[in-house]
């Protein structure tokens, strides 16, 4: 049995989390024979409601889960921490206008990322799932200049696991016999949801999902605008944002960077533009196609783009310069 490893969730009594802590605990993300200790952060008032979470969990008697730690201390919190799952952020609120959204998350993250490069080790995974995830990712990374940029990545596994599931549903195939789809840009409705690369499993042979859905004006408008606007079309019907479903892609997101990807395939999620192939603006936090090993990932080059393609590539990644320089303006504030 290996040593435990410290994984930190931040909002940690929020839904979200809920969702997820099960199975991180049970051995769903890091395997089977790894023992765990899960650190639990929230804000003080959500402190009584995170007791119960700790009793839950206790409740559950999983044999990896070795200790719990929940506190509302981000020195207690971001101590040794092997993996940072960052749930927690500013909610926006009716009648808050975005850049008061993003002010407010600056200051959050920027105090994390702080917090990350005093106390976490300097190999730790974080991964920030708080929005607007790719630029609250890009400001902890930024205030934790002694931990590797490639160590920061952004969840956009949802809106790729969406995409994945709306092509399967189409083509009536489980959702496993679909590979390769792409999510380019931000985790926002400008995302590009991207099936010109992807492969449909048919009778055990891998297709053009353009040559099998043989529908190509649902594949550039309504498949597009239904994953961009999935997760408004979740709160409008029950009322709460995604919770099972982002649980899931944060288990998929970081046990892929945990055990890699498989041969032929890659993932999206957002990690740092500099040196991209694509033409994207270098210093954001950008979701490419990419693939894992040993725990680096490494965005996957080569792939052609055509100009419907591009347009909608360079037009979220408009969204995330103006996003990164407003924010980048609050933090040197």
């Amino acid at each position: 049995m290996s040593d435990p490893i410290k994984v930190l969730v931040t909002g940690a009594a929020g839904q979200i989390a809920y969702s997820l802590l099960y199975s991180i605990a049970k051995g769903d993300v890091f395997g089977r024979d790894q023992p765990i200790i899960l650190v639990l952060l929230d804000i003080p008032p959500m402190m009584p409601v995170l007791d119960g979470v700790v009793m839950e969990l206790q409740d559950c008697a999983l044999p990896l889960l070795r200790e719990v730690i929940p506190t509302d201390q981000e020195e207690v919190a971001f101590k040794d921490l092997d993996i940072a799952i960052l749930v927690g952020s500013m909610p926006r609120r009716e009648g808050m206008e975005r850049k008061d959204l993003l002010k407010a998350n600056v200051a959050i993250f920027k105090s994390q990322g702080t917090a990350l490069d005093k106390y976490a080790k300097k190999t730790v995974k974080v991964l920030v799932v708080g929005n607007p995830a790719n630029t609250n990712c890009l400001i902890a990374a930024k205030s934790a200049p002694s931990i590797p940029k490639e160590n920061f990545s952004c969840l956009t596994r949802l809106d790729h696991n969406r995409a994945r599931s709306q092509v399967a549903i189409r083509c009536g195939i489980p959702a496993d016999n679909v590979k390769n789809v792409i999510i380019w840009g931000n985790h926002s409705s400008t995302q590009y949801p991207d099936v010109h690369h992807c492969k449909v499993n048919i009778k055990g042979k891998d297709e053009a999902a353009f040559d099998v859905v043989k529908d190509d004006a649902w594949l550039k408008g309504d498949f597009i605008s239904t994953v961009q606007q999935r997760g408004a079309a979740v709160i409008k019907a029950r009322k709460l944002s995604s919770a099972m479903s982002a649980a899931k892609a944060i288990c998929d997101h970081m046990r892929d960077i945990w055990t890699g990807t498989p041969d032929g395939e890659f993932i999206s999620m957002g990690v740092y533009s500099s040196g991209n192939s694509y033409g994207v603006p270098e210093d954001l936090i950008y979701s490419f196609p990419v693939t894992i090993k040993d725990k680096s990932w490494k965005i996957a080059d080569g792939l052609p783009i055509n100009e419907f393609s591009r347009a909608k590539m360079d037009a979220t990644a408009a969204e995330l310069v103006e996003e990164r320089d407003t924010a980048v303006a609050f933090l040197s504030a």
